[in-house]
């Protein structure tokens, strides 16, 4: 996933961003004014910036136009206020800011942003080496584990990893056992799959699943699912 800045002097409003989009996986950098965000800048490219335009110290679009000028705006940059106007949203793509969000933020809102944000700036995939059958470049494809790619010739030229649909299939479950037991085994391993497939996203696993992302969550500390590791993962 990715590593997105938030500059915000409301603590409140970093703590409640942070907690969200780390939920879906990505690593937050927290700046609450222009100099904190100067500082992370310099010691990183961040993914995304998520950049509030009224600040004590300096505002956001000055913050913008410095990155400009300076060429450091090399990742996009979401500008976020609740006094807003159409001038100041004009303004500020002018500047080079992506897109625009009003406070109150909702959660929809943010997580469409940010997806789009992070998709428009996603490098294309490399294409399929010479040589190599299409299939070979599409990790989609249900293929066996042991399985391999044969070169024009027939030769097995490299193993290929099976993705994760086709791990699930071969999934085996233990029948000799309490019916709770059997079920809470075959839930662990569904929300698991599931989580793996969307790159550890609550909200999507959320949407595909048919839970609220509270009751999800809570069912996902019952049955032991270890979290933490499918952020590490979706970090990759």
């Amino acid at each position: 996933m990715a590593t997105i800045l938030v500059v915000d002097d409301e603590l409140g409003i970093r703590a409640l961003l942070s907690e969200i989009l780390t939920d879906e996986g990505h690593t937050i950098e927290l700046a609450e004014n222009a100099g904190q965000a100067r500082a992370v800048r310099e010691r990183m490219r961040p993914d995304l910036v998520l950049l509030d335009i009224w600040m004590p110290d300096v505002d956001g679009v000055t913050l913008l136009k410095e990155w400009g000028s300076s060429g450091q705006l090399t990742m996009p940059v979401i500008m976020m206020s609740g006094h807003g106007t159409i001038d100041t949203a004009v303004e500020a793509t002018k500047f080079g800011a992506i897109a625009f969000l009003e406070k109150p933020i909702t959660l929809q809102k943010l997580l469409r942003a940010v997806e789009q944000a992070l998709v428009k700036t996603a490098p294309r995939p490399a294409a399929p080496a010479p040589g190599l059958p299409s299939y070979a470049a599409r990790p989609e494809l249900p293929m066996h584990p042991h399985s391999s790619v044969l070169n024009h010739s027939g030769h097995a030229v490299a193993p290929v990893i099976a993705p994760v649909q086709a791990l699930a299939s071969e999934q085996l479950f233990e029948l000799d056992r309490p019916l709770r037991e059997a079920r809470d085994a075959f839930e662990k391993s569904y929300f698991e799959f599931h989580l793996a497939k969307e790159n550890g996203s609550m909200t999507r696993v959320a949407e595909k699943t048919g839970l609220e992302r509270t009751h999800l969550y809570r069912k996902l500390k019952q049955l032991g699912v270890d979290l933490s590791r499918n952020k590490r993962n979706s970090q990759i």
